[in-house]
């Protein structure tokens, strides 16, 4: 078999040509922007926790750099991120499609999740820029009871003719689901399965469910603690409420007036008697 060897600027011509020619055909084509040479990777609690996860698959270990390179020349496009799947194109040799799946987080480990994010998150704001509490960071990034993917819960498929479980294609990709999450870490709820909001629910309620234990009052309660405010300066001057005299009554009218008005009355009344 007749094998004729490429250099990398005639396989990057020969791509950028396929590409030109998919895009006549209506298909989009973005490129996912990674840091290029020793810059970091990922630089967000999110992206960085999913790459940590990622690299303590040690039955993978020999393939993952190579797909980092592979990022970092620009190679991923289309990245896309739907529950429990993650699609992407990579330029190799040629162009390749790239799927990986991955099982939705099991119940219960969720719920284990959510019981430990009492107290731990402030708002969605902090939720989704990774300031937690140190318990529930801890339990997020636990390899076997967290939020990311267990290597068992994986399952990868790229058209290249490399056979191996994790070719650079999809190493490139998995890395690249880091780089995204960066600016999109809720993706990695929606690829989970499961819902962040929920996180936050728990977090209040446990938090209101706190401020009720007690003795029933607020007796002895620092207020202008509990609440952020100084109640004992206020701009206002409250001004001493001095009660308003109640006006005398008006004198009755004159007997005979009187009189002739309960009459009337009574005459009117007559006809809605009967």
């Amino acid at each position: 078999m007749w094998w004729q060897y490429e250099d990398a600027q005639e396989r990057k011509e020969k791509i950028q040509k396929q590409i030109a020619k998919r895009k006549k055909r209506g298909e989009r084509f973005e490129a996912l922007a990674a840091p290029a040479g020793k810059q970091k990777l990922c630089t967000t609690f999110w992206g960085q926790a999913w790459c940590r996860n990622l690299e303590s698959y040690q039955d993978y270990e020999t393939r993952l750099p190579r797909g980092r390179s592979y990022l970092r020349q620009g190679n991923v496009y289309n990245l896309e991120m739907e529950p429990q799947s993650i699609r992407a194109v990579v330029a190799g040799s040629e162009l390749y499609e790239t799927s990986v799946s991955i099982q939705a987080l099991p119940k219960a480990r969720w719920q284990e999740i959510v019981e430990a994010s009492a107290g731990e998150v402030g708002s969605m704001l902090d939720l989704l820029a990774g300031r937690l509490g140190d318990g529930l960071m801890r339990v997020l990034t636990d390899t076997e009871r967290g939020l990311f993917p267990k290597p068992k819960e994986i399952r990868f498929d790229c058209s290249c003719p490399d056979h191996a479980d994790m070719c650079k294609h999809v190493a490139a990709v998995l890395y690249g689901v880091g780089v995204l999450l960066d600016t999109k870490p809720e993706l990695l709820f929606t690829l989970r399965g499961v819902d962040q909001a929920e996180l936050l629910s728990h977090a209040s309620s446990a938090t209101i469910t706190d401020l009720s234990v007690g003795d029933g009052d607020l007796a002895g309660t620092d207020l202008s603690a509990l609440f952020g405010i100084e109640l004992g300066d206020l701009e206002v001057p409250v001004e001493e409420v001095v009660p308003t005299p109640t006006p005398e009554a008006p004198a009755p009218p004159a007997k005979k007036r009187a009189t002739k008005k309960a009459v009337g009355q009574k005459r009117r009344k007559g006809p809605e008697a009967g």
